[in-house]
Order: C-alpha cells, then sequence, then structure tokens
C-alpha cells in the first residue's frame, strides 16, 4: 500500500473517530496537532475531561487488533505532545485522559472503538 492510500485510510479513520465522538457528546478542540514532540490525532472535550485520542486503522483483522499498534514509544510520544499541547493552550483545570480509538475495516462496516483511559502519562 502507497504513503497516499496510507493517507487516505488515516484521514478516513480520524473522520469516522471525530463523528462517532461528536455523536457521544464531545467537543472537538484540535485535529492532527503538531509539535516538535509528536502530534495528536484529535484533542476532545466532554463532562470538563480533556482527552488525547490517538487513532489506529487496519483494514482487516488478519494481523491482529489496532490498538495493539500503540507501543510504549507511541505513548511516550502522546504524553510528551499533550504537555506541550496543555503549555501552549492554557486552559481552566481539567482532568485528562489518554484514550485509543480503533477502526477495524473500511466503509460503512467499519467497526468503531473508543477505549477511554487506554494509557496514563506515568506509562
Amino acid at each position: 500500500m502507497g504513503e497516499v492510500d496510507r493517507s487516505r485510510l488515516g484521514s478516513e479513520a480520524e473522520e469516522r473517530c471525530v463523528a462517532w465522538l461528536e455523536r457521544a457528546g464531545y467537543c472537538i478542540r484540535e485535529r492532527n496537532w503538531l509539535a516538535r514532540e509528536g502530534e495528536l490525532d484529535i484533542v476532545a472535550e466532554r463532562n470538563e475531561v480533556l482527552c488525547f485520542v490517538e487513532v489506529r486503522m487496519r483494514t482487516s483483522a488478519v494481523f491482529g487488533d489496532p490498538s495493539g499498534t500503540v507501543t510504549r514509544e507511541k505513548q511516550r510520544r502522546v504524553v510528551r505532545a499533550a504537555l506541550r499541547y496543555l503549555q501552549r493552550r492554557p486552559a481552566p483545570r481539567r482532568m485528562i485522559r489518554f484514550d485509543v480509538m480503533t477502526v477495524l475495516g473500511r466503509g460503512p462496516a467499519a467497526v468503531i472503538e473508543h477505549l477511554p483511559g487506554a494509557f496514563d502519562a506515568g506509562m
């Protein structure tokens, strides 16, 4: 699969996750927020909890669940990027949470799973 296809699939997965989060009552604060430390796929808020959401997608389960691709190193990068986000976007004190959302499959048959609190800053 080429880089363009991967990028398109990733964008499609993020779109689906954003729509899912909005239907669940989350307010989307940022998408694809970039810093030297890394990228935050989605920053969302609900009930005064700020969620840093890592999105993972696979077209099939042949190679396992997409959540298994969120390695310790990826978690560290997300945490560092989240800390930078909080420095640059001061806001009222909020609880923070690190979530993972997975998309398995493509199109209308894709299965979306939300894993709130999938990892923590202490790892």
